[in-house]
This record gives C-alpha cells, structure tokens and sequence, in this order.
C-alpha cells in the first residue's frame, strides 16, 4: 500500500481565489466555507474567493483563511480515497494538519487561530520587528552570526539547504543580514508584519497557552510532525508544543526529513506550491506535487495511476 505524507502551507500562501474552483465543483469543499463562516461570523469565503487581498494578507484574516482553504481541499482529496500515513505543516499550517488528523476540529481552531494571529500581531509594535530569507550559506554560519549579534534575532526557519530565515529586532535583522552578504549569502527581506518564531514572540506565546489548554485535544489519528521537534506528539504534550512553536525554530527540513524515512510520496494540500518547492531542494523524486485547483487535483490522480500502474 502507497504511503502518503500530506503538508499544509503557511502564511504567505494566501491569495484571492484560492478555494473558489473546488467549492464550486466539491459539496465537500463548500460545506467547510459555510462552515467557517458560521463559526467566525464574517464572510470568510467571500474574502478568500474574491478578496481584497490587502485585507486577505492582514495576519488576523490569512491564518483563518489558509486553515480553511486547507481543510476544504482535504475533504476534496479525501473524497478521492487518498490517506495520509503521516502529516505536517509549516508554521500556521501545523494546525490545519491537526484539523486533519481529527486531534482538534475545525469549530475549535478557527477561533483559536484567529486568537493566535491577534496576540502575534499585537506582541511587536509595527516596525520594530522584520525577518530575511538568507540563502547559500551553511546553517552554523547563520546560527553563529545570530548568537553573536548584538540584539535579539534567532533563526526562524530551516527551511531546505541552504535556505534558512532569520526573526528579531528589524535593526538587527538587517545588520546581520549585511554582514551574511559579506560572508556570500544571498539576504531577501520579507514582506511581513510579524517576526514570526523569534523571542519576541514570547508575549504572544504567553497569551497563547490558556487558550491552548483549554482545548479537548485528541491523539491524532496519524503523526503530526512539530515544527518545534519534527517529531510527532501526543495530545497531552500538544499544548505547550504549540505554545512553544512561536517562538521556536521552524524545523522544516529535518521534519521533511524525518518524514521521508516514513512515506513513499509527499503531496502539498493548500493554497500555492511554497512547500513543494522546498521539499523538491530534499528530495524531489518523492514529491507527487500539490492540490490547490481542479488541474492540480487531476495532475495528481495521473501520477498516482502512474505509480500504481507500475
């Protein structure tokens, strides 16, 4: 039996009209938009379908948007036969593979994650926060240029080889960053209003907790992968787990990693193809591709014929 791993985008992977083509053509995938614009008392869909995406883009909208966009998508695959044996999630997305693992439902974590993205828009005043892709250079490179800075910054993401991002104080941020450029890095700022998995998270994490405890969570029906310890937990540890992913290291590729001593295949379900392109830099004759249209979804029943056709 094919071993499938399914992973969820984060923010930034928002975009108007992503969700559209599925509902209109998956009862499934509607059903998950009535739903959340139920539970969170605004037009959800409309925003996700039409935009703005000015307003799609605020931290408050995107996170609840791309948990819902995921979530649809995954009725859609499901409905197809395809399950998973092991997920995951960058960032935001960790909660959408919750949602999908049954360890939370969609009723408790849309207003848990419109929660998260308040307390993180509100821990750093705008401005005094920024974060940078820095590619080309060797992880210990960048973690030595964090941990000798003058300043708060901490590595926010490893994302594949040779691509990790740095979190902190926006002074700090950009002094490191020149100084990695002189090293031979490519330095990218990010379009963010967030330093998002950095220390100065810490008032949002803090905010976060209660919330968190107050869930029933359940074990998760497959393993989800932290991005804290890109290992799966149980439902007792996910609290503090969760708690602790915001200011913590994304471990993307050692999660990805892990994940593919477990599976045979990989699929992205959710808006755009951030991940798949991260995944192809570990390996990419494992990836199948990513569902986010009715052409992704058909490109990804071609491939999975292929592969039981052999």
């Amino acid at each position: 039996m094919l071993r499938l791993g399914f992973v969820f985008p984060g923010q930034g992977a928002q975009y108007p009209g992503m969700g559209k083509e599925l509902a209109q053509n998956y009862t499934e995938a509607a059903l998950v938009f009535e739903q959340a614009d139920d539970i969170l008392g605004y037009s959800l869909s409309k925003l996700c379908f039409d935009g703005p995406a000015d307003k799609l883009n605020q931290t408050e909208y995107a996170q609840p948007a791309l948990l819902t966009t995921s979530t649809a998508i995954l009725k859609v695959v499901e409905k197809q036969g395809w399950q998973a044996s092991m997920m995951a999630g960058l960032s935001l997305g960790e909660y959408s593979a919750l949602v999908a693992a049954q360890a939370i439902t969609l009723d408790e974590a849309l207003p848990l994650v419109q929660a998260r993205a308040h307390l993180m828009q509100e821990a750093v005043p705008a401005g005094q926060g920024s974060m940078a892709a820095v590619l080309g250079l060797d992880h210990n490179m960048v973690e030595n240029a964090c941990r000798n800075a003058a300043g708060l910054i901490d590595v926010a993401n490893y994302n594949c080889p040779g691509q990790v991002v740095i979190s902190g104080e926006a002074q700090v941020v950009a002094e490191v960053g020149s100084e990695l450029k002189k090293a031979g890095g490519r330095v990218i700022p990010l379009k963010v209003s967030v330093p998002s998995h950095s220390r100065l998270m810490s008032p949002a994490a803090e905010g976060l907790k209660p919330l968190l405890d107050k869930i029933p969570w359940k074990e998760p029906g497959v393993p989800v992968l932290s991005n804290v310890n890109a290992a799966s937990n149980t439902a007792a540890q996910l609290p503090d787990i969760l708690a602790a992913q915001l200011i913590s290291s994304v471990r993307w590729e050692q999660s990805m990693i892990h994940m593919l001593e477990q599976v045979d295949n990989i699929i992205e379900i959710g808006p755009g193809s951030t991940l798949s392109g991260l995944i192809k830099k570990i390996n990419k004759e494992r990836l199948l591709g990513h569902i986010e249209d009715l052409d992704s979804l058909n490109n990804i029943e071609k491939r999975m014929n292929q592969i039981w056709n052999r």
